[in-house]
């Protein structure tokens, strides 16, 4: 059976966390790891997370969780202790106010490899929006291809990064880059999808709804910034012709809307 590790990275998220919880405790996939990284929370995250952790202990269902609470130097640098952590086949990040969409979801993403078949470096999914009731607001815009290739994000982020479960080797042999404050997990999507070319792995499209995403998020809060951020990284993975060319078209496709 395909073992897989969620990684959920808190703080000060006791609001969001609970719905969090619930969603992993009934998935009916029997191999999960839950592993719950807080930067030292006073709001009654790290209390919560406890509680969840011994209820899934006593339970013996074969969801083990495991529960952190430290000083850290951002998301990006608790994202990565969660991946040095990580035993799972497959690793994915479930941000405190996401979800899975039903109790097959796990079951779903693991069925979609075959009996003794190599692992795919990647297996990916479809997201939708929710509000903070949990609410369905919308499709994700950026919807991913059926033949997804690191060189596809140079039309965006085509995969959500909660709908992206990525080989825990590849992932440990290619942490996320701090020097980028909002967009690390795109380079970290495209840098996993690169390793995976390189072994000669396919990318696997489950063809289903993978999350439920909160709205909002970091780069929403600090937009601009975060666009210039991106234009840079593009640049590095593809060249500054190739960006420049899909940032025009980006702009061009903008005003035809309007």
């Amino acid at each position: 059976m395909i073992k897989i590790t969620i990684i959920t990275c808190t703080y000060q998220a006791a609001h969001e966390l609970p719905r969090t919880v619930e969603s992993v405790l009934c998935q009916t996939h029997a191999d999960v790891e839950h592993i719950i990284l807080d930067g030292l929370s006073t709001d009654g995250t790290v209390e919560i997370a406890r509680d969840y952790e011994r209820h899934s202990a006593a339970a013996d269902n074969g969801h083990e969780v495991i529960v952190v609470s430290e000083k850290d130097r951002g998301l990006y640098d608790a994202m990565n202790k969660g991946i040095q952590k990580a035993t799972g086949d497959y690793l994915v990040f479930l941000n405190a106010g996401d979800v899975f969409p039903s109790p097959d979801t796990l079951e779903l993403v693991a069925s979609s490899v075959g009996d003794g078949e190599e692992l795919p470096g990647v297996l990916y999914g479809n997201t939708d929006i929710v509000d903070d009731e949990g609410h369905f607001l919308r499709h994700r815009r950026l919807q991913p291809p059926e033949r997804l290739t690191w060189r596809s994000f140079r039309q965006g982020m085509l995969v959500c990064h909660q709908a992206f479960y990525a080989r825990t080797d590849l992932a440990k042999a290619n942490p996320y880059n701090m020097q980028y404050r909002f967009s690390a997990d795109v380079d970290w999507c495209i840098r996993v999808m690169k390793a995976a070319e390189l072994q000669g792995l396919p990318l696997r499209n489950v063809d289903a709804v993978v999350v439920n995403y909160l709205d909002g998020g970091m780069t929403v809060k600090n937009h601009r910034a975060s666009l210039r951020e991106r234009f840079r990284l593009m640049r590095h993975h593809y060249g500054l012709l190739p960006t420049l060319a899909m940032h025009a078209w980006f702009v061009l496709r903008s005003a035809l809307k309007k």
